[in-house]
């Protein structure tokens, strides 16, 4: 009995000893796995509406390889056309601003002397002597504008890659979808088909979401800094529309810009413009996300203003474009893995505590040779 005991023991300490080993190894490749499972993701995302977009094309006897591809030019070219239509306005109010530096300038080193209570020709041999840091060594203004060359080229190198590669998938969605299934035990299988059903619905609601809001949010604050009169509204509205794809702290990190840019101008008016983002960032919180966003993914506001928080701290800044994506799957899948067969096993509980029992129930069943039931015996 006591070497039983010791085996067992002796088991139960080596499988310790193992699962602490695995969680330790995942823990340190985790890190690097976090850029490939966002881009794995990103390419189901893109891949999803690609699919839904193809399938109702076929109705229309349009060929799903052909249907797929209409659908990924149209998108690609309706962005290249929305940054052709802004592209003017932006040069324009890029030269605009080129001229006005040497009066925004003194204008900072106005309100920083007041600030600070410095002189103002102080804070401007500052700045000068800041500046001449980096044209007396140019090695450290290049050396930074390379690593953001190269990464823009990864970027755009990735994009481009994630785009093919979410054509293919949307061409032929069926071998992926069950390869994943088979992996289940046959009982589960039908289950597991619903549960990526879900998952793609909450999907696709959350990228029609996006685009609502984002169009909302850039044309309401397009009109509000534009009669406010503040230059550049375009670029700040649309900086500001890209950035609600992270929910409610995208509309915070939106109007940082643009507040900072009016203080050169007035604290007046950067209260102003401080405003009109907090009428916008209300109306969005109150209205878009609650409307648009919470019922499309059936996400409680509340768990996506958290969620945010948390999956940025695990996946980092990339991460928070895909936030809402991520919660979705994460709620999706412990409610139908974990809440549902506790509440299913629960109500089976109930329904055999109600049961009547065997001895009663034999008694109440009628006899078939005397077409009526026996009378009622206590039970010995």
């Amino acid at each position: 009995m006591n070497d039983e005991r010791q085996i067992s023991s002796g088991q139960l300490a080596y499988r310790t000893v193992l699962l602490a080993a695995g969680l330790l190894l995942f823990g340190l490749l985790f890190r690097q796995l976090v850029t490939l499972m966002l881009a794995i993701l990103m390419t189901i995302i893109i891949a999803i509406p690609l699919a839904a977009a193809a399938e109702r094309l076929e109705r229309y006897k349009i060929p799903r390889p052909a249907g797929a591809l209409l659908t990924l030019l149209a998108a690609v070219g309706t962005l290249v056309l929305t940054v052709y239509l802004l592209i003017p306005p932006f040069v324009d109010q890029t030269n605009e601003f080129v001229d006005d530096v040497p009066s925004i300038v003194k204008n900072l080193e106005k309100v920083y002397a007041d600030v600070t209570g410095q002189n103002a020709g102080e804070v401007g041999d500052k700045v000068q002597n800041f500046f001449e840091r980096y044209t007396d060594e140019p090695d450290r203004l290049i050396g930074p504008l390379t690593s953001i060359g190269l990464n823009v080229a990864g970027i755009l190198g990735a994009l481009v890659l994630i785009l093919i590669t979410a054509y293919y998938m949307a061409i032929r969605p069926e071998p992926l979808v069950n390869g994943l299934v088979r992996l289940a035990p046959p009982p589960r299988r039908e289950h597991i088909r619903h549960v990526l059903a879900r998952i793609r619905q909450s999907w696709i609601g959350w990228l029609e979401g996006v685009v609502i809001d984002m169009l909302v949010t850039g044309v309401m604050l397009y009109v509000a800094l534009t009669i406010v009169g503040l230059d550049f509204a375009i670029f700040f509205a649309v900086l500001s529309a890209l950035l609600v794809v992270v929910p409610y702290f995208g509309a915070i990190a939106g109007a940082i810009p643009p507040v900072l840019f009016a203080l050169t101008d007035s604290p007046g008016k950067a209260l102003v413009v401080l405003g009109a983002y907090l009428l916008v960032q209300q109306l969005e919180s109150n209205v878009t996300i609650p409307i648009i966003m919470a019922q499309r993914v059936r996400l409680h506001p509340a768990v996506i203003a958290v969620g945010v928080v948390v999956v940025g701290r695990v996946f980092g800044f990339v991460g928070l474009f895909v936030a809402v994506p991520i919660l979705s799957l994460i709620i999706i899948v412990v409610e139908e893995f974990w809440v549902k067969p506790i509440e299913e096993g629960h109500a089976e509980l109930r329904r055999s505590e109600l049961e009547l029992p065997e001895q009663l129930e034999q008694q109440l069943t009628p006899d078939p040779e005397q077409g009526e039931a026996p009378p009622l015996r206590p039970a010995s």
